[in-house]
């Protein structure tokens, strides 16, 4: 069995102290972290499929904390983000937010409070990577399922039961259970609410979170 990556914490901020601050409270509980003086630079060298999460700094030059955060929404990259800042305001929060940060900490932060955050982040991106992995893939898990199977899909993603879908379709309802199930099994989810929430495009997720 391959061995899941380890979990990195990505820092992005222009003060170098703030950076080494961070990353060594970081590494005294054991998390793995990486270092960025801009958000270009993270942008040029961060792989989303790395699990982590991303403590991002609002105030830097060549690029904003907020607009960095907008360019890996657009992107759809789903790494958590904690926003800091020294110069933090409620319109600045407010945005943050509605960007899907997890977090907005003004400087000067306490440690165990900035912790609690990354871990929470952390959290989150364990419990959602599984299900990029799987969204990643679901065209060809689509295009494997039988005729009968996209149909039985179809009624699934209409909020049908399973007698009601052998009554639309003239099977009985143990075949619309089996057809249920294989293409669960097929697309790689263990139910019908998972399997909704799959199908449902991203930004409708983000609207209804």
């Amino acid at each position: 069995m391959s061995k899941k990556p380890q979990q990195t914490v990505f820092i992005i901020d222009d003060d170098e102290a703030v950076r080494d601050s961070i990353k060594e409270l970081a590494e005294s509980v054991g998390l793995k972290a990486e270092c960025y003086t801009s958000a270009p630079a993270f942008l040029d060298a961060f792989e989303p499929v790395q699990p982590g999460c991303i403590v991002l700094d609002v105030r830097m030059a060549e690029m904003s904390g907020l607009v960095l955060q907008s360019k890996l929404n657009a992107l759809g990259y789903t790494t958590p983000v904690i926003v800091i800042t020294g110069h933090g305001d409620v319109p600045m929060a407010v945005q943050a937010m509605k960007n899907g940060a997890v977090d907005f900490i003004q400087k000067p932060y306490r440690d165990q409070f900035l912790l609690d955050s990354i871990n929470s982040a952390l959290e989150q991106d364990a419990a959602t990577r599984p299900l990029s992995t799987v969204e990643n893939d679901l065209d060809k898990h689509l295009a494997e399922l039988t005729k009968r199977e996209k149909e039985v899909l179809a009624h699934l993603q209409a909020g049908s039961t399973a007698k009601e879908i052998a009554r639309a379709l003239c099977i009985s309802p143990r075949t619309a259970e089996a057809h249920r199930r294989n293409l669960l099994q097929k697309l790689g989810v263990s139910s019908v609410k998972k399997l909704i929430l799959l199908l449902t495009p991203r930004k409708e997720r983000n609207q209804d979170s």
